[in-house]
């Protein structure tokens, strides 16, 4: 049961991120985003990684997602069909190769299978959660701090872009 669950998920997930690059319309984008990443919440809940389930779902399905839609309807996007999406065997070749690629990254992966460096004691005395803090807040800090500052970064970058410019007045005033 639990790999006919695992297939559903993963075969979902590999359509629904093919479908993410794939739409023309951004707002059917946004949506295929969001069934990706349910179902890839599906797969946390596979691995009774419980907590992993919720951040995703929180965090990614529910913030980053709406600031997605956010950013897409403040810009007001309008494309043309003629420049995009006008042929697809442009990016079949370097997808074919991409998959190749990451298969073999797959199957020579020195990580498969690997275990964490907390104490199985630890973890089943504090629980996951406070095992994911303290490495994440102590070791990856940092990141964890680059990481807000991109995503401040990328916030204000969408609201300069969306601002409308006002008409400049070629005579000023005295």
């Amino acid at each position: 049961m639990v790999l006919f669950f695992f297939a559903y998920f993963a075969l979902a997930s590999i359509a629904s991120g093919v479908m993410t690059v794939s739409l023309k319309n951004p707002v059917h984008c946004g949506l295929a985003l969001l069934a990706l990443l349910l179902h890839v919440s599906g797969l946390f809940i596979i691995l009774n990684a419980e907590f992993l389930w919720a951040v995703q779902v929180i965090v990614y399905a529910g913030a980053i997602l709406v600031l997605y839609l956010f950013v897409l309807m403040l810009m007001n996007l309008k494309t043309d069909d003629r420049y995009f999406h006008s042929s697809y065997l442009y990016f079949l070749a370097p997808a074919v190769i991409g998959s190749l690629y990451v298969l073999a990254l797959l199957i020579r992966s020195p990580f498969g299978g690997a275990k964490g460096d907390a104490p199985a004691e630890a973890v089943l005395r504090d629980g996951d959660t406070h095992a994911v803090g303290i490495k994440m807040f102590s070791e990856y800090l940092l990141q964890f701090e680059i990481i807000g500052v991109f995503l401040l970064g990328a916030v204000i970058g969408a609201i300069v872009l969306a601002k409308t410019p006002k008409p400049a007045n070629k005579e000023r005033k005295a």
